[in-house]
């Protein structure tokens, strides 16, 4: 696989995920009601995005910090039906 694809593959599992849970952390966590679910995934957003900047201001550990927080981001997108191509598009337009 290239690359370049595994935002969506990522993206895809998610979906699959959110569709047809299995016991794992993402299907568990969006199998949560509506309201718990989402407060869940904004709560580890704001954890992710705190280690990133402690990770940044220490030199140690951004690119594992920003990856998890990637993955939550991409996850809330997924929990709230954004379409990852929507996401993409936003990019192309901000070129």
């Amino acid at each position: 696989m290239a690359q370049d694809q595994i935002l969506r593959e990522i993206y895809q599992v998610l979906e699959n995920r959110r569709d047809n849970p299995i016991d794992s952390y993402t299907s568990n966590i969006m199998r949560d009601d509506k309201k718990a679910a989402e407060d869940k995934i904004l709560e580890k957003i704001g954890e992710e995005a705190a280690e990133v900047i402690i990770a940044s201001k220490n030199d140690d550990n951004l690119v594992y910090e920003s990856a998890d927080l990637i993955f939550h981001t991409l996850l809330l997108l997924v929990y709230k039906g954004v379409d990852f191509d929507e996401i993409l598009d936003e990019f192309e337009r901000r070129r």
